[in-house]
């Protein structure tokens, strides 16, 4: 039943899609730099038992409870990401999502709110609306495929497309389509590769990052991430490589 959603989401993506400037990935699904989605599975279900032979991802729980996550940006402003299980099975769990990042007195930056669907081995579908003030509406799509688990290493592959509509009615709406590859170990060091195109901006978004977790427990959580990110287009003078760094800090409710 999951490959058959993820088969039907696709050539959805696929046929609606055609390609879009986004200078990051989309909010509800690949933001999710704490892990909420993960930690979701792996307390869904926590009433069964499991043979302790199997890595804790290939046997995944989820919560039954709303439950989000809370952290700081540079700016001082904060990103808020909550997430309330609706159904699911031993296999799959569905759920609403929804946050709010760029959180400051005055304002935020945008608010999303949307259906995610999990899978006990790692992948998943999102379905998610995104307002952004002064500019407009995006709706996204997006997978993840699990390609590669065991005691310590992960492997997937994720893909997107987001339909922007700005408010500014001289501007067209337009599409974004990306994708990319996230690799973790022992849950303390990652690593990601992402790619975005905008056909009207005629635009392509190159990045490359890696985390290191420098504490983490139940309830709050603290990364180091450094990557670099390029921008490819005819209208932009200066394309070389520009180097990102930082620490985030996260509080788990």
């Amino acid at each position: 039943m999951f490959a058959k959603i993820f088969l039907l989401t696709a050539l959805l993506i696929g046929v609606s899609c055609r390609h879009i400037q986004i200078v990051h990935r989309p909010n509800a699904y690949v933001q999710d730099s704490t892990n909420l989605v993960e930690d979701d599975l792996e307390d869904l279900y926590s009433e069964q038992e499991f043979e302790s032979v199997h890595p804790i991802y290939l046997t995944p729980r989820v919560r039954r409870q709303a439950h989000g996550v809370l952290n700081s940006n540079p700016d001082g402003s904060m990103n808020i990401m909550g997430k309330l299980p609706l159904a699911g099975n031993n296999n799959n769990a569905l759920s609403a999502i929804g946050g709010i990042s760029g959180a400051k007195p005055g304002g935020f930056s945008s608010a999303s709110a949307g259906l995610a669907l999990d899978n006990v081995n790692g992948h998943g579908l999102s379905l998610t609306g995104n307002h952004i003030p002064d500019m407009g509406n995006q709706l996204t799509a997006a997978g993840k495929l699990n390609l590669f688990h065991n005691d310590h290493h992960n492997l997937a592959a994720n893909a997107f497309a987001t339909r922007t509509m700005p408010q500014n009615p001289v501007i067209p709406n337009f599409n974004t389509y990306g994708g990319g590859l996230d690799y973790s170990f022992n849950n303390k060091l990652g690593a990601s590769l992402s790619a975005a195109h905008t056909d009207l901006f005629k635009r392509t978004d190159l990045s490359a990052m890696g985390n290191v977790n420098l504490f983490r427990n139940p309830t709050s959580s603290l990364d180091f991430n450094a990557g670099v990110s390029k921008s490819i287009s005819p209208f932009i003078p200066k394309q070389s490589w520009q180097p990102a760094f930082g620490l985030s800090y996260s509080r788990f409710f």
